[in-house]
């Protein structure tokens, strides 16, 4: 079962209608007893970390999620579920994040041509082997939306940057907890190839 943490995000349905689509038995719940049995666990969603942060408090989800990553179940944070795990961001200043991952969220520059957020399809570098891109080709496209983008502390742990303006740290992984700042939901075929092989994981 495949637990899709629900706290009253944007986007969420989405990601559930394409686990079904692969196959997956998708389960939208804010409950931490459901996703303490699930066997995969997502983090999606869309809108501003501090106010994701305070919904995840309220649905008293903090400490189940932090335990599923340190126990080792396979747990993938989507868009702002990727900058969520992270310390902090420019777009909340002193709401602190899961601090799960190290690094910090911060707002894309204005430049000459450049609209924000930054929407639409880029293509990606991939780096250090991660094996949500295993059978994805290096320069392959996927589909973004934000204002905000993640600079890691530890360079290691990212798999795939993007180039708007600047180097976006646009996915990572470390042990089971992974991680993108794009949408493979709305990806097309390598969007499906990113979940089916998080699917896969043990």
């Amino acid at each position: 079962m495949i637990a899709i943490i629900d706290y009253d995000a944007g986007n969420i349905r989405s990601v559930e209608k394409a686990v079904e689509a692969l196959g997956g038995d998708a389960v939208l719940t804010s409950d931490a007893a459901v996703i303490r049995q699930a066997d995969h666990v997502i983090l999606p969603g869309v809108g501003s970390f501090g106010s994701a942060m305070e919904n995840l408090y309220r649905f008293d989800l903090v400490d189940v999620i932090r335990e599923t990553a340190e126990e080792g179940k396979p747990f993938l944070g989507i868009c702002l579920g990727l900058q969520l795990l992270f310390e902090r961001s420019e777009e909340s200043p002193g709401a602190e994040g899961l601090g799960i991952l190290k690094g910090e969220v911060l707002r894309i520059p204005e430049g000459e041509g450049r609209k924000i957020p930054h929407m639409g399809w880029n293509s990606l570098h991939l780096q250090n082997d991660g094996r949500l891109f295993a059978g994805v080709q290096e320069g392959a496209y996927v589909y973004f939306v934000h204002s905000y983008y993640l600079r890691a502390a530890d360079p290691s742990i990212v798999r795939a940057t993007a180039e708007y303006g600047v180097t976006i740290h646009a996915s990572v992984e470390q042990g089971n907890v992974m991680a993108a700042q794009f949408h493979p939901e709305k990806s097309s075929s390598v969007g499906r190839q990113i979940l089916q092989n998080f699917l896969a994981l043990k």
